[in-house]
């Protein structure tokens, strides 16, 4: 019996271009370029216990963060493959305060900018815990001069194409231009990712809910009625829940969009915006959770992509996942508390 053809990603990205006319190849090329830099990453990922990359470079981030070794390596490879290509004109990244603006004669007439958290969950290097890279693009407003902060302040349904890349188990590649989203496993034999994820969509609900219960005491209180809910014993709506949460956004996002489910990071008392970046993480992670069927707000039950920037690095509550699970919790936030007359 013949095995079906592997479809490797660089085919894959020239395939769907064809299916738009006046396509340049500039999206294609710069999607190419984040998988080889995703290759060269998930390689020192693997090797990480054997080599001088684990734990703490000894400074702090623009958050106030210790910078892990890795983190800063993956940013570095980022920024050099992309600043290698003509298609970008500059890079933002979690790691960095400001925007980097590409100004050589070549990547300054770049069509796109691209955003990026170099490996979420960075916390989780030391223990061999699933970590990933974010990333997020947007076809500059600046027209052919040099790019600009407006260019990376777009809201999140300006978006041309945004992904994902998990280094667990196998290496996984999730991605999505707006019409449909697709995964591929890395297949180290070859050096390629090859799809094995086709036209992915996420259950219409699920059983587990993902979120840091430790805070539980600083939720919302609308969120501590559904938590108190999912845990309720009703073998009509399956319930309880299961709660799974891994500390990766990456990895618990990647989890919900494959089985279903719901992931939450909520405003708090000591975090009163909540703690995830709008722009680096949940744009283009609700980009490919809507993609795919799902559904993404923020404590009040905004669209997270149609919430506009005001800076790089700002910050929001969310919630993402299986449509009827985050309905339901916009449902109990919503609900006025009922107090004693």
């Amino acid at each position: 019996m013949s095995k079906s053809r592997v479809i490797v990603l660089d085919e894959f990205i020239i395939q769907k271009e064809k299916g738009f006319p006046n396509a340049t190849g500039q999206l294609a090329s710069l999607l190419r370029d984040i998988g080889i830099a995703a290759k060269i990453i998930h390689r020192e990922v693997n090797k990480a216990g054997l080599v001088d990359i684990l734990g703490e470079t000894g400074n702090n981030n623009v958050h106030g963060e210790a910078v892990k070794k890795l983190d800063m390596y993956a940013n570095e490879q980022l920024i050099s493959y992309l600043s290698a290509g003509s298609q970008c004109a500059g890079i933002a990244s979690e790691e960095n305060e400001d925007a980097l603006i590409f100004t050589d004669q070549i990547s300054k007439k770049g069509k796109y900018v691209v955003l990026f958290d170099p490996l979420d969950g960075s916390s989780n290097i030391d223990v061999n815990v699933s970590i990933g890279t974010i990333f997020s693009i947007y076809k500059r407003e600046s027209g052919d001069g040099t790019a600009n902060l407006q260019d990376f302040l777009q809201k999140g349904t300006e978006q041309v194409a945004a992904g994902y890349i998990i280094y667990g188990s196998s290496t996984m590649l999730v991605y999505t231009t707006g019409y449909e989203v697709n995964g591929f496993t890395l297949d180290p034999s070859i050096g390629e990712f090859c799809l094995s994820h086709p036209h992915i969509q996420i259950p219409n609900t699920g059983t587990t809910y993902s979120v840091n219960q430790g805070y539980y005491e600083k939720f919302p209180t609308g969120l501590k009625r559904y938590i108190k809910w999912v845990q309720e014993v009703d073998t009509a709506t399956s319930r309880p829940y299961s709660q799974r949460y891994i500390g990766s956004m990456v990895a618990d996002v990647h989890r919900t969009l494959i089985k279903g489910g719901v992931f939450m990071y909520p405003a708090t008392i000591s975090d009163p915006k909540g703690k995830l970046r709008l722009m680096y993480e949940c744009n283009p992670l609700s980009f490919i959770i809507e993609q795919a069927g799902g559904k993404s707000v923020d404590c009040k039950g905004n669209r997270i992509m149609d919430i506009e920037p005001t800076e790089l690095h700002q910050r929001t509550p969310i919630y993402m996942g299986s449509p009827e699970m985050v309905e339901k919790i916009e449902h109990f936030m919503a609900e006025k508390e009922v107090t004693a007359g």
